[in-house]
């Protein structure tokens, strides 16, 4: 494992702990985030997403693997998050790809792709899994997880 390979096995220990500390601490200061939920985050923004994301998990584990380097400091991995929704009591289990550039030891870019409508199916239920392809329900999904983070950031 090269220490870039390392750099991504430190972060995703730290969120199997959900030790936000830890993960932000494998971020440059002027990170840019990128995810089907949140969309396109930076700097405190992502850190913020990370503390409140670890602070409301309840019974996650989670697993990754497959770190792969694809060159030009670039880097993939797989990693699965197994948790309850925390607003419908819900079980998620999530698979995410996740691409990460590492300059100097530290993750400069950072993107996660997964299905918002498988996401929303199984965290949904019910409307999830009959409205969770259309582009105006997941709309109004982003835009629910974008206030929340902007109302806990503001609690900061």
């Amino acid at each position: 494992m090269d220490s870039n390979e390392m750099v991504i096995d430190k972060f995703y220990n730290a969120f199997a702990r959900k030790d936000a500390a830890k993960m932000n601490a494998c971020y440059s200061d002027d990170i840019v985030f990128y995810d089907p939920m949140f969309e396109l985050l930076r700097g405190d923004e992502v850190r913020s997403m990370w503390e409140m994301l670890c602070g409301s998990a309840v019974e996650l584990t989670l697993s990754h693997g497959e770190i792969k380097s694809l060159g030009d400091d670039y880097y993939t991995c797989a990693w699965n998050a197994q948790y309850k929704y925390s607003r419908s009591g819900r079980p998620v289990h999530n698979y995410i790809t996740a691409n990460m550039k590492i300059i100097d030891g530290v993750i400069i870019e950072h993107s996660d792709a997964f299905s918002l409508h498988k996401w929303s199916r199984q965290a949904l239920g019910f409307s999830g899994w009959l409205l969770g392809w259309n582009s105006f329900f997941q709309r109004k999904i982003k835009n629910k997880a974008r206030r929340s983070l902007l109302k806990y950031m503001k609690q900061l």
